[in-house]
């Protein structure tokens, strides 16, 4: 074989592999698209207003995280009107506040019943867990789980119960 038209003989081989090389990518890719769902491939952002020293508060934090969410967390010094400036109603008040996909999330509302809101995007201004109960995310003491219920409010209607947790009310 001639050293100078040996790269000649190899171009043909050089171009099939080349070419099965970039089928073979976006073969790869286009499997990774089709198989990673949605949640997994962009977490929901989280504006979460807090007391910065709060503990419950940080503890919710975390559950979220827990379970996927992206939060960014910033501490407030005056909650009440916040609050008022939200428009969170002040009989369903709690230690802090949320804001996801334009929903509010008053309270320590369980990430499941958040991801359910934004799955079924109903009506509403958001959702509220009045209060701090035992045994919500982030109000968590040892085994102790008051029964508790998370409200779906808007500016058009009463609040309506979203989910309940806990034991079953005797």
């Amino acid at each position: 074989m001639n050293p100078r038209t040996a790269h000649r003989d190899r171009r043909p081989l050089l171009v099939a592999l080349a070419a099965g090389l970039t089928a073979l990518l976006l073969i790869a890719g286009a499997y990774w698209q089709l198989s990673t769902p949605p949640a997994a491939a962009a977490a929901d952002s989280v504006v979460v207003y807090k007391s910065p020293t709060c503990h419950c508060c940080s503890k919710w934090v975390e559950h979220l995280r827990n379970a996927g969410f992206s939060v960014d967390v910033r501490n407030e010094n005056a909650m009440n009107p916040l609050k008022t400036r939200l428009g969170v109603p002040g009989d369903l008040a709690s230690c802090h506040t949320a804001i996801v996909r334009g929903y509010l999330i008053e309270g320590h509302v369980p990430a499941e019943d958040i991801r359910r809101l934004l799955a079924e995007r109903p009506k509403a201004k958001g959702l509220a867990v009045p209060g701090m109960p035992i045994g919500s995310p982030g109000m968590e003491q040892g085994d102790r789980v008051d029964p508790y219920e998370v409200l779906l409010f808007s500016d058009d209607a009463p609040p309506a119960v979203f989910a309940k947790h806990g034991p079953a009310a005797p």
